[in-house]
């Protein structure tokens, strides 16, 4: 069986705030084990999002994209991601907008809902540790994650949002640009 939620942090450990989506998810497993309700969401971890994980969204009622950004509005931001309509190019490593656009080509249906949460960063070098400033921002984000995960229904998540979603900021644009 299929949790209806997923939750996907994306992030690498050895990179500073980039660890901001792991440790996050961490938490929130400790959290949901806790409160006995971790049958309803699935939580996955990786370094970057890839084609392959368009799978990991079938069958699921919300996914949660976890992450951190560079030139994100701090704490975070909480937006709807949106397939894109650009050209894509199959790299090792896709936005989640692409993701969605893999979906739709692969199961050939509209995607389910999916958010991205976006976590202010402030170091991404490698060898750096977490900065202040993103610890602070993670605590925020854990505790609007639990509010999200309290009621995970569309109408609930699209009242919290922070942003439009047109507006990028995950750090794919500026950090892997770079």
């Amino acid at each position: 069986m299929v949790a209806p939620v997923l939750i996907f942090a994306v992030g690498n450990e050895s990179r500073g705030d980039d660890a901001l989506g792991p440790l996050l998810l961490r938490e929130l497993d400790n959290w949901l084990q806790a409160s006995g309700c971790s049958e309803q969401f699935e939580l996955l971890e990786d370094f970057q999002l890839q084609v392959e994980h368009a799978m990991d969204m079938k069958d699921r009622r919300l996914v949660l994209f976890v992450d951190a950004g560079m030139d994100t509005s701090a704490p975070f931001s909480f937006y709807r991601a949106q397939a894109s309509d650009e050209p894509m190019l199959y790299s090792h490593a896709l936005a989640p907008e692409a993701l969605l656009k893999v979906y739709t080509q692969l199961y050939m249906e509209a995607p389910m809902d999916v958010y991205i949460l976006c976590i202010r960063g402030e170091r991404f070098e490698l060898g750096d540790g977490i900065s202040v400033q993103a610890a602070g921002h993670l605590a925020s984000a854990l505790a609007f994650c639990m509010k999200l995960i309290l009621n995970p229904e569309v109408w609930a998540w699209d009242n919290q949002l922070t942003k439009k979603p047109v507006e990028k900021s995950l750090h794919y644009e500026s950090d892997f640009a770079a």
